[in-house]
């Protein structure tokens, strides 16, 4: 069984079935799929924008069977070395905590932006964009 870093992206396309939501379900059944903290917190950050209840969040991303992962200190550092050769890009933290945590473990980073693909191979980052 393969290891994925999703992005918030790909949990937000998977849970509001968007384009390429059908992938992120394959991962989910057939895969390993990690979720950071900070990714998580973005995704019920933009749930909660959409007018969302917490209660109704929770519960959906209780469905995907996901545990979240610690945003720890050698993340952190490896997201802010990111920061620099992204900038270019407006990649946020969330963004740049999940790329880091496929750089760290050497697994691709799933996400619905399709620029990411633009950079992630000079940094040495194996990315999938469902769309």
């Amino acid at each position: 069984m393969s290891e994925f870093a999703l992005d918030a992206s790909a949990v937000l396309a998977y849970l509001n079935r968007e384009t390429g939501w059908q992938r992120v379900e394959s991962l989910l059944l057939d895969e390993r799929c990690l979720l950071l903290s900070v990714n998580l917190t973005e995704v019920l950050s933009r749930l909660a924008d959409w007018g969302v209840p917490l209660a109704e969040a929770e519960a959906r991303l209780a469905g995907m069977g996901l545990n979240p992962i610690s945003f720890d200190y050698p993340l952190a550092s490896l997201a802010a070395q990111l920061r620099p050769p992204t900038r270019h890009l407006g990649l946020s933290l969330a963004d740049r905590a999940c790329l880091a945590l496929a750089k760290a473990r050497g697994i691709p980073a799933v996400t619905s932006d399709q620029h990411w693909q633009d950079i992630a191979p000079a940094l040495g980052i194996a990315v999938e964009c469902i769309r």
